[in-house]
This record gives structure tokens, C-alpha cells and sequence, in this order.
């Protein structure tokens, strides 16, 4: 049984430094617990960032948000320890010059091996606004997603009709150990994949979007079905609210655990399976970008080890190799 996510109210100055996944003059990368809000919302309350003081190391200031998180997603969580890192690392982040992939467990899954979602989201309720949908007329919204694992054979997955053509599997349910190529820097796990390639077919994906309702959950929640699960790699090319998790309801295969987009119920529910694997930071002009891999979480392993990921993939580490920039 997975043990009860730990409360920002029992967070102490040394577990989170425990966290911290990278540390230099400008950028701190933390492992990030779900379960937390990243920040105060609109009705207040304790958030980690409320912790950051533990994490100054002999600055006057504690370091501050240079992105965000979801409460319930976990992982690399970039922070600037000044105002001149905080207006660069924006800057890097606003650009999309920072790589950013994603783990998510899949109910269900695509039958292709890897492609990209092009599905603009718009707000669903103007009073919420963290409330998201597909919407025609939305900000474009793009994300890149790549098989890493299957808890069943290729043959049991039906493509969604955004798919465009599926492709025939390249090799067994497991597609390769994604952790084979790893560095080690800055206190993190450090590896490199190449992106995946986009799907070739638009125009499936033109013809879905014209549908009415699609992009507004992949099914009733509360269906007793027991589908397949899929691990994927998620690349978001845009960073809109609640993006991978909507793009991934959308095409009929939601997280596991999204009470809002997804099946799961909204109490007594598994955690979301959504964890911020790596970050690539171009930080440094005459340096090789920053890259940083969170740990996997407690909540995630069994249904990772469903699909295929292995616990000793965590100790894959080629000491002694630099990490490489960006591809």
C-alpha cells in the first residue's frame, strides 16, 4: 500500500534540502513532492514555496519560482536564487529554449510508437481559470510523446483517431531502456534521448478537432473497464495550464489518477501519474546546457514496473561523462 503523500506542514528545513537535485551560483533544480502547491492560490494556505528559506545557502534571499508545477505532479522543479538568475531563467522558459519531458502512466494508450498532439486549449469556465479544454479558437498547444513501455502486448492498443496512421512496433512491448545513456552532474540523474518525431498525419487530427465535445474527457468517469496501461515520454512544446493532462484525455488515453480530466475519482483516488522527469537548461553560453533527472517517485513504481521500467534503471550512472547540450 502506498504510504499518505506527506503535508507542506510537515516539511522540515532538512528534508528540503534532502530535495535539492542541482545546486550553482544562479539556479537550483528541487525534487518536487505531489501533493504540494508549488504556491499560495487565490484561498491562501501553507505552499512549498513557503519552505524556500532552507535553501539560500548563504544568500541574503531565499530563491524564488522560475516555473510551475501542478499541485499533484512531482519532479524537477527549477528555482533562481536572484532577481538577475530569476529575469534569465524566465527568459530561457518564455523562449522554450528549456527542455522539459515529462513521465506520465496512461490508461490505455496509443497504438503508434511515438508522435505529436497539436490541440489548442482554451478555458472551460472563465471563473476558473486553471479549468482547460480543447478549444478551436484557443492558444495553440503542441506536445511531442513517445512509448517508453507497455503493461500489455501492441496488438491490445487501438489507435485514436488523432493518431493519424499508426506505425507497427520496432521491437518488444518495452520499447528500449530509456535510462541507458545516462550522466551524472549537479546531483541529478543525467540522460539524453533523442525527441521523437512527429506523426505524419495532420490532417486525422484536423478532422478530429472539428468534432463537437472532443477534447472534453476520454470517458465517463466511474467505468469499471480495466484497460491497459502505457508509459510515455511527454515533450510539451508550449507550456499552457494543465497541457499534457488535457492533450492526453483528449486522445482517449488519460492519466492515471486525474481526477479532473480523467476517470479517476475526485477523493480516495491513486495520485496523479504525472512526474517532471528532466530538465534541460541552457544556462551558461560557453557551457554545455544543464540537465537534470529527478528520481522516480514512490507512487509511480508499480505501475512503471507494469510497463516495463526496472527499479535498477535509477542506478544506470556513467561516472565521469559530462552531460551533452540539447538536441
Amino acid at each position: 500500500m502506498l504510504s499518505k503523500p506527506m503535508s507542506p506542514k510537515e516539511m522540515t528545513p532538512e528534508q528540503m534540502v534532502s530535495r535539492l537535485l542541482y545546486r550553482d551560483g544562479l539556479m537550483l533544480v528541487i525534487d518536487k513532492p505531489a501533493g504540494f502547491a508549488v504556491h499560495r492560490g487565490p484561498k491562501g494556505g501553507e505552499s512549498l514555496e513557503d519552505h524556500f528559506g532552507a535553501l539560500r545557502f548563504g544568500l541574503p534571499r531565499a530563491p524564488a519560482l522560475a516555473h510551475r508545477l501542478d499541485r499533484d505532479t512531482s519532479g524537477c522543479l527549477v528555482l533562481g536564487r536572484h532577481r538577475k538568475a530569476l529575469a534569465q531563467l524566465g527568459k530561457l522558459f518564455k523562449t522554450g529554449a528549456i527542455g522539459k519531458t515529462y513521465w506520465a502512466v496512461v490508461e490505455g494508450g496509443p497504438q503508434a510508437q511515438e508522435g505529436q498532439i497539436e490541440l489548442p486549449l482554451g478555458r472551460r469556465d472563465v471563473s476558473r481559470g486553471w479549468w482547460m479544454k480543447h478549444d478551436p479558437r484557443g492558444q495553440p498547444a503542441v506536445t511531442k510523446w513517445k512509448v517508453l513501455g507497455r503493461s500489455l502486448p501492441h496488438a491490445n492498443f487501438v489507435a485514436s483517431p488523432l493518431e493519424g496512421e499508426a506505425t507497427e512496433p520496432t521491437g518488444p512491448a518495452r520499447s528500449g531502456r530509456p535510462d541507458d545513456k545516462l550522466r551524472e552532474a549537479g546531483g541529478g540523474l543525467l540522460r539524453h534521448d533523442p525527441p521523437p518525431r512527429p506523426s505524419p498525419d495532420k490532417h486525422a487530427l484536423a478532422r478530429a478537432q472539428e468534432r463537437p465535445g472532443w477534447g472534453e474527457g476520454a470517458r465517463q468517469a466511474g467505468a469499471q473497464d480495466v484497460r491497459p496501461l502505457t508509459w510515455l515520454a511527454l515533450e510539451p512544446l508550449t507550456g499552457r495550464t494543465h497541457q499534457l493532462r488535457v492533450h492526453c484525455a483528449a486522445m482517449t488515453w488519460p492519466i492515471v489518477g486525474d481526477a479532473i480530466y480523467g476517470t479517476a475519482p475526485r477523493t480516495g483516488g491513486p495520485p496523479l501519474h504525472l512526474h517532471a522527469r528532466e530538465v534541460v537548461v541552457p544556462l551558461y553560453k560557453n557551457r554545455s546546457a544543464i540537465r537534470v533527472t529527478a528520481p522516480i517517485p514512490e507512487h509511480l513504481r508499480a505501475a512503471l514496473s507494469q510497463c516495463g521500467w526496472r527499479d535498477d534503471d535509477e542506478d544506470c550512472i556513467l561516472p565521469g561523462e559530462r552531460s551533452g547540450t540539447r538536441t
